[in-house]
């Protein structure tokens, strides 16, 4: 299949990848755009992990500022070189990143931060759910779940945990498709840099203040589309 301008623009304005890498993997796909962008993201992964041993030091320190001062967050993102912290790309990912704190809340940057005492928490509460679900089925006379399967029902629900409150697992707002590490790591690929998301704080106005229940996601991607 020949591959078209046309078919390397598409693929680059969905991946933002380069143009020779995007008319490569259309050529080694033969022109399938979702082949292209799975290898797209596949390569992403091998050239992070070539990255991730080299020195990130320099980036950028980006403010976001939510609905008239009611949501702020402050995320330091590092690259290798001062002039890629200062290009378009790494300024719109520092913002995208920032954004995405402002509306998915995460507590922690990863699930290595997070206590070893909250997850075993989680995991008791979790284990006692999945018991007294156990113990309904006996009462509407259906076959009881064995251990087993309790542990496995417990072991999917901390990881539900994990990709709701780490901010490198959680879905992206903008492309459900990809998580934060996706994200990360196609950037790798596509600025030739190690990246890396260092820490973030996230405040919120009257937090701690019993208030009614507001869907950041939403507010947040309106004021993106406006």
């Amino acid at each position: 299949m020949a591959i078209t301008a046309a078919l390397v623009k598409e693929l680059r304005e969905k991946t933002g990848a380069g143009m020779m890498d995007c008319k490569k993997v259309l050529t080694e796909t033969n022109g399938d755009i979702d082949k292209a962008i799975d290898l797209l993201r596949e390569k992403g992964l091998a050239a992070a992990a070539k990255k991730a041993g080299r020195i990130a030091a320099e980036g950028v320190v980006t403010s976001y500022i939510h609905g008239n001062g009611r949501i702020g967050v402050l995320v330091e993102i590092n690259c290798e070189t001062d002039f890629v912290g200062k290009t378009d790309n790494f300024q719109n990912l520092a913002k995208d990143i920032a954004m995405q704190i402002a509306a998915a809340n995460p507590t922690y940057l990863n699930r290595e931060e997070v206590p070893a005492d909250v997850i075993e928490h989680e995991r008791t509460v979790l284990l006692e759910q999945a018991k007294a679900e156990a113990e309904e089925d006996v009462k509407a006379g259906r076959k009881p779940k064995p251990e087993a399967v309790l542990e496995k029902m417990v072991n999917g629900r901390v990881e539900k945990y994990y990709k709701e409150n780490c901010l490198m697992e959680q879905v992206f707002i903008k492309d459900s498709d990809k998580t934060i590490t996706d994200l990360i790591n196609e950037n790798i690929a596509t600025i030739g840099e190690n990246i890396n998301i260092r820490r973030f704080v996230r405040f919120e106005l009257g937090e701690g203040i019993e208030k009614r229940e507001d869907d950041f996601v939403a507010e947040v991607m309106a004021s993106v589309n406006a």
